[in-house]
């Protein structure tokens, strides 16, 4: 969700026990303006939080030009001083698939060795050593591949290639809000796929250049909810316990938020 109306939006998150503490949001509040600043941002997005063990580390996202391209992550531990996160690698999330357990808080933390068992034609084994800060950003870009998502419309992208804010974009309507082709993942497609709901004259390049979730293979794992009397469309991530989204609908408000252990949802199938 936007830095600039973190106050705001927060309360529409509320209810589903996403808190920030008036202590950390002052912190927030001042922090971020430096971290913009000081990165040279043109947008801050405050992302969420991963809990861990001993510590907490708070998430923001900044971006450059490009919304999507150009999103670089940054943690805290203590809402005011921020560090670059690394981006994340296709091998460092490999790697951190094979790590299992609570984040502990610490950014220099090394799991114990991960042996990783070979086939019977390759002669040993290989063993990992995997550092919480790559674990973190690996995270991050899990949720983000699979969980970040955007009202359709609410981003257009340029002749020029580029991925920018629609300045026109007044929100959807409350019945638009209320299906889940009207919500385009946030994540540039490995496969563009065709809009199931929508005709091909009604599909606009400018704004149709990401995946619907209506045409998710795993759109199960969305829960859509209407509250506050249709005023507000919330969805839940059932994956990524802790991740929600929220769209006011016939206005521009709109942003996710991920407060959680940073653990997929393994019990999932037990839920349904």
């Amino acid at each position: 969700m936007q830095a600039d109306y973190l106050h705001q939006y927060l309360e529409h998150v509320a209810s589903n026990g996403l808190l920030l503490s008036p202590e950390q949001q002052a912190a927030l509040h001042i922090s971020l303006e430096i971290a913009k600043k000081n990165y040279k941002f043109s947008q801050l997005y405050f992302w969420g939080k991963v809990i861990g063990l001993n510590a907490d580390y708070f998430i923001v996202q900044g971006v450059e030009k490009d919304e999507l391209s150009d999103r670089k992550s940054l943690y805290s531990l203590n809402c005011m001083d921020w560090k670059l996160l690394p981006p994340a690698t296709d091998q460092m999330i490999e790697n951190s698939l094979h790590v299992k357990g609570r984040f502990m808080g610490d950014p220099s933390h090394e799991y114990e060795t991960i042996t990783i068992k070979k086939t019977e034609e390759e002669e040993s084994d290989l063993e990992l050593k995997v550092k919480e800060e790559e674990r973190l950003t690996a995270t991050i870009e899990q949720i983000n591949r699979e969980a970040a998502i955007i009202p359709r419309g609410a981003f257009v992208r340029t002749p020029l290639e580029q991925i920018h804010k629609n300045r026109s974009f007044e929100g959807l309507s409350v019945t638009e809000a209320g299906k889940l082709q009207s919500y385009l993942h946030f994540t540039t497609p490995v496969k563009r796929k065709t809009k199931s709901m929508l005709s091909q004259a009604n599909l606009e390049e400018s704004i149709d250049f990401l995946n619907s979730l209506e045409d998710d293979e795993l759109k199960v794992f969305w829960s859509l909810q209407y509250e506050r009397g249709s005023k507000l469309v919330i969805l839940r991530n059932l994956l990524w316990l802790g991740f929600t989204f929220f769209h006011v609908p016939e206005t521009p408000q709109h942003g996710y938020i991920y407060m959680g252990l940073g653990e997929r949802n393994i019990d999932f199938p037990f839920m349904i």
